[in-house]
C-alpha cells in the first residue's frame, strides 16, 4: 500500500469511528479554533455562493457543518467506490485532498492537488490531441473555455462547437469573443433533462454563478433533442444543474461516448453521484479528477471521463 492509499484509508476509518453526530461535532470544533480571519473568509465565501450551507455561529446556524457531516458519513460506500474507480493516483490524491479539507480543514493536502501544469479542463496527459471534434460547452460564459480549447489543440481541431449560455449580458460577450471563429453556434438556452421554459435566478455577488428556476422566457432543452450530430467532447459547468443535463444527454453519452469534463463541486454529493450517474449510463469510461481551485476550500473540481 502506498502513502495515498494509506492516508485515504486512515481518513475513512476516522470518519467511520466518529459517526454522523461525532463528525458534525468534529468539523464544527475544528472550525471554531481556526483564526478569526480565516473563519470570516469561509463564512463570507459560503454566504456568497450558497451551494454548501450557511454558517452563523452567533445565531446557532450550523447548516454547513450539518450538511458536510451528513453527506460524507451517509455516502462512505460511494466515496470508496469512486476512489477505486479513479484511474490514476493524481485523481486519488485529489479526492483525498478534498476529504481532508472537508474534515480537517487541511490546506496543505489541497494545495498539493492544484493543477498548474495544464489549462483548466484540458489535461494533455489525459487528452493529448483533438481532431474533427464536435465540442459542446454548457455554461460557456464569455467563451474562455472555447478559447483555451483552441489554444491547446489548434484552430483546426474541431468541426463544430456549440456554446450554451443563459445570462444575457454574458451571452453578448460570448458572441463577441467567438465571432471570428468558424463553426461556433452560440445558444442562449438552458440545458436540462426536459424541454420547457425557465428564468434566471441571478447571484447578486457573481454573475458567473447565476442559476435557473422554473417558469420564465428562456428556452430549456435537452442535448439529445437539441444536437443531432455525434458529440465527441462535452464540458459542463452550470451551477448545480449538471445531473439534469447529464440525464438529458444520456443518449449522446451512451451512443457517442464523448470525452466529458464535468464540474462536480456545486453540491457535496455531486463529487461521487455524478461519476456514478455517468457510469450507469455508460460503463465504458476511465474516470479522473482534476483540481483547478485554491487551497482554502475545494471548488473547480472537474471530473474527466475518457472513453476506454
Amino acid at each position: 500500500m502506498n502513502y495515498i492509499d494509506n492516508n485515504f484509508e486512515q481518513t475513512l476509518n476516522f470518519i467511520k469511528s466518529k459517526g454522523q453526530k461525532g463528525l458534525f461535532e468534529h468539523i464544527l470544533s475544528v472550525y471554531k479554533i481556526l483564526p478569526i480571519e480565516l473563519q470570516s473568509i469561509y463564512k463570507n465565501y459560503f454566504d456568497k455562493f450558497n451551494f454548501w450551507g450557511k454558517i452563523d455561529l452567533e445565531h446557532h446556524n450550523y447548516e454547513y457543518f450539518e450538511l458536510k457531516a451528513r453527506d460524507i458519513f451517509n455516502n462512505l460506500q460511494k466515496i470508496e467506490w469512486l476512489y477505486k474507480k479513479l484511474s490514476d493516483y493524481t485523481s486519488k490524491q485529489v479526492l483525498l485532498g478534498i476529504l481532508n479539507n472537508w474534515v480537517f480543514y487541511s490546506t496543505a493536502e489541497l494545495e498539493k492537488c492544484i493543477n498548474k501544469k495544464f489549462k483548466h479542463y484540458f489535461d494533455l496527459d489525459l487528452v493529448p490531441k483533438c481532431e474533427n471534434e464536435v465540442f459542446v460547452d454548457l455554461g460557456a460564459y464569455t467563451g474562455d473555455t472555447i478559447l483555451d480549447f483552441i489554444d491547446c489543440y489548434g484552430v483546426n481541431c474541431y468541426n463544430n462547437i456549440y456554446a450554451y449560455e443563459i445570462t444575457p449580458s454574458i451571452f453578448a460577450y460570448l458572441k463577441q469573443n467567438t465571432k471570428n471563429l468558424a463553426n461556433v453556434q452560440c445558444k442562449q438556452k438552458a440545458v436540462k433533462d426536459k424541454k420547457g421554459k425557465i428564468s434566471l435566478l441571478a447571484n447578486a455577488n457573481d454573475a458567473s454563478s447565476n442559476r435557473t428556476q422554473k417558469g420564465g422566457d428562456i428556452d430549456c432543452v435537452t442535448l439529445d433533442d437539441d444536437i443531432k450530430e455525434k458529440i465527441t467532447m462535452l464540458k459542463m459547468d452550470i451551477e448545480g444543474d449538471e445531473p439534469s443535463a447529464i440525464i438529458g444527454a444520456k443518449n449522446h453519452i451512451k451512443n457517442d461516448t464523448p470525452t466529458l469534463f464535468v464540474s462536480v463541486y456545486h453540491n457535496n454529493v455531486h463529487l461521487w453521484e455524478l461519476p456514478q450517474l455517468i457510469h450507469k449510463i455508460s460503463p465504458n469510461y476511465k474516470m479522473y479528477l482534476r483540481y483547478y481551485g485554491g487551497k482554502l476550500y475545494p471548488t473547480e473540481i472537474v471530473l474527466i471521463t475518457v472513453p476506454q
